[in-house]
């Protein structure tokens, strides 16, 4: 049973079609990652799922009882609550059930007043016991407890549960409202760019808090690495309408690649047919005893069916010039301080950039990566301490903030020069060309743009004129999936030195040659990738703790007497009990698990096999096997399907299996 289903929903804004008689269906476990460029209605849609966006045709519907939750991009919250009274009071009916308690006790307390007989007491004592009962419900499943554990997760000190919600800055407000959905426990979860203000230790935990999620939610990311450890199902927006496929962003990328393939060679063929027929026509039209023949190849070639191969989006692509040579030491940063009032962010810190070195710096929110990047970058002064550029260091600085400080009366063009006045116009306009602005394009106002396009024209800006030293913070944010993906390649182009802030592991995996890790006032400098860089994390926790059982054990271990035999053998026997209940219980579940993996696994060699042959343009001589192939192929994706989907299932009642046994 779905619990969503569009059907043939249109929307148009003014005279442009956002959709064109669109129909998807939402399951009950579906983990949707909904992906399109920017400007291609991903937000809209989730709007209109949310039934926050009216339609102009087509229909949506809700399974009865079906509740939706949103977290929009942008937020109006009002002041005057407490966060942790904010999140309890989130959930729908809690405080419907305290009003009608309130009224009903105040009913009896007049009853009783008025001396009325014992029925109508007893009537209004069970209604408050009915009440109550629903009110314990609410507070087993919707506990305070679970609630500072969801902000716990998402980066919350203690203490700030007690903070009104208004004294927020804008990134922990949606912080907010994100474990104020996620306490509500929706059937329906709606995320738009849920990362964009988390840092990585909340990225971590949210990716793990999802994982746990029974319910099914649509997810819109640029982080490419968080689609993929999340989703079972991809719906894109493509230039032909909205497409579902199976599987996570990475299998999204084999499919679409197989059906481009499939229709490109389906389309060369039919081409080089219709060639061939038409040769044969304009050759024999006159000749009287070909008459028959030429008639029946006209005919042929008007009930040749048409082939529409993928039309290709534009996507953001750029290279950098070699840079200015610069000396090796780029950077030194000798006992760096800062501090805002009594907090200390920064204290005695000591750190070097050497020229060609990509430089990730990580950490929690409020650290004070943003701080150090805008110290560096001068638009910040320290409190203490000294920062040393190399000579002939020219520094491009990109703020998260930068896209929204354009001139918002200036062109896109005229925003772009500015930048670099010695750059020619034909340079100016291939860096734009570069990032998706052609044409008349280039002579928008910036108020006109979305704030992904914004953000594109904030990088353009940056990179005519980039210097040999990049200093980025966050410059993801507000790119699509596909622009994310594609500033990421072209910064490994770049021969300078970058430093920059980002929460995209995907990004930080790529770049990073070197980590640099913000807490408790100081830099860890790290000389290896973000990879190596948590796994020498791990282990010196793993090493910590150890070290922890080890002192807490030794004192215990000499105090305490030796076990009995018959102490040994019935720990022993309860660990075998355990053992032998674990494999009853897991067993048949893990056996099922494994043989749909099998399944799987040879399934899509064998669609592999089909899709390389399929791609021979010598198949498409012989009609009887194209057919039989584009079957087979055709009955072997639903086949995937529909053994992917149980897998799934199986995969979940393992897990719940597993935390149960736990």
């Amino acid at each position: 049973m779905s619990s969503v289903i569009l059907e043939d929903v249109t929307l148009f804004f003014a005279d442009r079609m956002i959709f064109d008689a669109v129909s998807l269906r939402l399951g009950p476990q579906d983990r949707v990652g909904l992906i399109g460029p920017n400007g291609s209605g991903k937000t809209t849609l989730l709007k209109v799922i949310a039934q926050e966006q009216e339609i102009d045709d087509g229909k949506v519907t809700r399974a009865r009882g079906i509740r939706v939750g949103w977290l929009p991009q942008d937020l109006a919250i009002s002041p005057g609550k407490t966060l942790i009274d904010m999140i309890l009071s989130s959930v729908p009916g809690r405080a419907r059930l305290r009003d009608d308690l309130a009224a009903v006790e105040a009913d009896l307390e007049a009853l009783q007043a008025r001396g009325a007989g014992d029925e109508e007491l007893m009537e209004r004592a069970q209604e408050i016991a009915e009440l109550h009962e629903r009110i314990d419900h609410f507070d087993r499943f919707f506990s305070e407890h679970e609630a500072l554990g969801i902000l716990a997760g998402l980066g919350f000190a203690p203490g700030d549960e007690h903070r009104d919600i208004g004294e927020l800055s804008g990134g922990w407000k949606m912080r907010g409202v994100l474990a104020a959905l996620l306490f509500q426990r929706p059937d329906v979860l709606l995320l738009d760019e849920p990362t964009n203000h988390l840092d990585m230790p909340s990225v971590a935990w949210f990716s793990d808090f999802l994982r746990r999620y029974r319910h099914c939610f649509v997810l819109i990311s640029h982080d490419r690495e968080f689609l993929n450890e999340q989703v079972n199902r991809v719906v894109a927006l493509e230039l032909e309408g909205v497409r579902s496929y199976t599987g996570n962003y990475e299998r999204y990328l084999v499919q679409r690649a197989e059906e481009e393939q499939i229709l490109a060679g389906k389309a060369k063929n039919l081409e080089r047919e219709r060639e061939r027929l038409s040769k044969f026509v304009d050759r024999f039209r006159a000749q009287a005893n070909k008459a028959r023949a030429v008639q029946s190849r006209i005919k042929a070639l008007e009930k040749m069916e048409s082939v529409e191969t993928f039309q290709k989006r534009g996507v953001m692509r750029f290279s950098f010039p070699p840079t200015a040579r610069s000396v090796n030491e780029v950077v030194r940063v000798e006992g760096l301080a800062k501090a805002y009032g009594e907090r200390k962010v920064l204290s005695g810190v000591d750190l070097t950039i050497r020229r060609g070195e990509k430089i990730g710096i990580i950490g929690v929110n409020g650290a004070g990566k943003t701080t150090l990047l805008k110290m560096l970058a001068q638009e910040l002064p320290p409190d203490a301490g000294t920062i040393k550029l190399g000579s002939g260091v020219t520094v491009g600085y990109y703020a998260q903030h930068h896209a929204d400080t354009l001139d918002m009366s200036a062109t896109i063009y005229e925003i772009v020069a500015r930048a670099n006045p010695e750059a020619s116009p034909a340079r100016l306009r291939s860096i734009l060309g570069a990032f998706m602005f052609s044409g008349d394009d280039i002579d928008k106002p910036a108020k006109v743009l979305s704030g992904g396009e914004r953000a594109r024209v904030a990088l353009a800006r940056l990179l005519v004129a980039p210097g040999n030293l990049l200093m980025m913070d966050e410059p993801t944010n507000h790119l699509d999936l596909d622009s994310s993906e594609s500033l990421s390649q072209s910064l490994t182009t770049y021969d300078g030195s970058i430093l920059f802030v980002s929460h995209n592991r995907s990004l930080v995996r790529k770049l990073a040659t070197r980590i640099w890790n913000v807490e408790g006032g100081t830099v860890e400098n790290y000389a290896g990738t973000l990879d190596e860089y948590l796994y020498s994390m791990a282990q010196r926790r793993l090493a910590q703790e150890q070290a922890e059982s080890a002192l807490a054990a030794s004192p215990t271990a000499a105090a305490a007497p030796a076990k009995t035999r018959e102490e040994d053998k019935a720990r022993k026997r309860r660990e075998a009990q355990e053992r032998a209940r674990r494999t009853q219980k897991l067993g048949p579940l893990e056996k099922q698990v494994e043989t749909l993996e099998a399944r799987i696994s040879e399934l899509e060699v064998a669609q592999a096999a089909r899709s390389t042959e399929l791609a021979d343009p010598a198949v498409y001589a012989d009609d009887a096997r194209r057919r039989r192939l584009l079957g087979e192929y055709q009955s072997g994706q639903e086949k995937l399907e529909e053994l992917t989907s149980r897998w799934e299932s199986a995969m979940a009642e393992l897990e719940k299996a597993k935390a149960e046994l736990n």
